[in-house]
């Protein structure tokens, strides 16, 4: 594919780059595995441009990185790798840096599909019904798996108010 298509997606790399690695990194809790999956879902995109370009193609990516991320987890528990990275601290305005460094380590502990959950409700502020078709579920399962998700970051970094902290977490 080259033209006009090309500058399209281009744009749209350039315009949503930053916040889709976002999401790959806080779904894997890798930075260097977050631009392989991001590199893996563009590719992914690029190929389907034609298909997706018309609609929103972020959802698209979005799912794409979540569904890698998941997948690579599920490799990762069958063959007893665990990932040895640390993200990178970053600055928080609100949130003190160490229980920030608690909520991403409770973050990395979670099942893959209760992180996507957690990622994409509260970081990328989507609601139940999109982060539902991203990942392909019910918002049922979204909800449960939300509650689930939660629950557990609330016993690891014993913080009763935790919706707060994951919202001034990302900004």
């Amino acid at each position: 594919m080259s033209g006009p298509d090309d500058d399209g997606f281009a744009a749209f790399v350039a315009a949503r780059g930053t916040s889709l690695l976002r999401v790959a990194h806080l779904a894997c809790g890798d930075e260097r595995e977050a631009e392989d999956l991001l590199q893996t879902a563009l590719e992914r995109t690029y190929r389907r441009w034609d298909r997706v370009w018309h609609d929103n193609p972020e959802p698209y990516v979005r799912r794409v990185i979540v569904n890698a991320a998941i997948n690579r987890a599920r490799r990762r528990a069958i063959l007893r790798i665990l990932p040895t990275h640390t993200p990178p601290e970053r600055p928080a305005r609100e949130v003190d840096l160490d229980l920030r460094g608690m909520l991403m380590d409770a973050l990395r502990a979670l099942p893959p599909r209760q992180r996507a959950v957690i990622v994409l409700r509260y970081w990328e502020d989507l609601g139940e019904a999109q982060t539902a078709e991203i990942l392909g579920c019910s918002t049922g399962t979204v909800k449960s798996q939300a509650s689930k998700a939660l629950a557990k970051l609330r016993t690891a970094i014993g913080h009763e108010s935790l919706e707060g902290v994951l919202e001034s977490a990302h900004s």
